[in-house]
């Protein structure tokens, strides 16, 4: 059981498992990756209802991801859109920072309905798919979304984009793994997929809705991506 365990954990780096920085814990050996899926066009969802998944959702962002989240945020105020909020945990750590009021949309109700369960405000979460935003132009100051847009397909990656471009009327930051070899290997398939791509396949596809994209280093790396936070935002200014 402690060895499936071990290999589920290693399979869901990059997108969900985030090492912490190399002074504190050293890197772990990578994981074996399948290659490239040959339809990069369609998406997995039943992963999403799966409650190992939900469980796995509840720890793998601490003391890396979601530190770099709350300085995203710390002295801002305004209103927040979670992307594919998952079970909420993020959302809980996000809106103990003060002065940001925090909302979350993910497309699995099961993880929604954890959300709820940890005493997140239903009026505040939304079931839906995030390449079509159920919300009014500019209803928020900020969006993110954390190792959730690579999972979707090159389109429904254009899509969100354009949907945060809409609803969201300041940045917003989203959390992604670009290959470490600077090369486009594609959709790839360690346990879900994703795209490990290129820094310049990521701003390039960013730059086709914003027009001031910038790209910035986070802590977490492993031996096949480097974490990115692509930070997007319509006008000029900075982030």
């Amino acid at each position: 059981m402690r060895v499936q365990l071990k290999q589920l954990l290693r399979g869901l780096t990059p997108p969900l498992l985030w090492s912490l920085a190399r002074s504190v814990v050293p890197r772990r050996a990578a994981r074996p990756f399948a290659g490239a899926l040959s339809d990069p066009d369609k998406q997995a969802l039943d992963i999403y209802w799966d409650p190992k998944m939900a469980e796995l959702l509840e720890s793998w962002g601490e003391g890396n991801a979601w530190h770099e989240i709350t300085m995203i945020f710390a002295g801002r105020t305004g209103r927040a859109l979670d992307i594919a909020c998952g079970t909420g945990k993020v959302m809980a750590v996000v809106q103990a920072v003060p002065g940001i009021e925090v909302y979350g949309c993910d497309i699995s109700d099961l993880l929604i309905a954890r959300a709820v369960r940890r005493g997140l405000d239903p009026a505040r979460l939304k079931v839906c798919d995030a390449t079509q935003l159920p919300y009014a132009d500019d209803s928020f100051d900020f969006a993110y979304s954390i190792g959730s847009l690579e999972h979707f397909t090159e389109e429904g990656i254009e899509q969100v984009l354009r949907g945060c471009s809409r609803v969201v009327n300041g940045p917003s930051f989203h959390m992604i793994p670009v290959s470490r070899s600077g090369v486009d290997e594609g959709w790839i398939k360690p346990y879900q997929e994703y795209f490990n791509n290129s820094s310049t396949w990521w701003i390039e596809r960013a730059q086709r809705v914003f027009p001031n994209v910038a790209l910035l280093d986070s802590i977490w790396s492993d031996e096949r991506s480097l974490g990115k936070w692509l930070v997007c935002r319509q006008g000029a200014g900075t982030t």
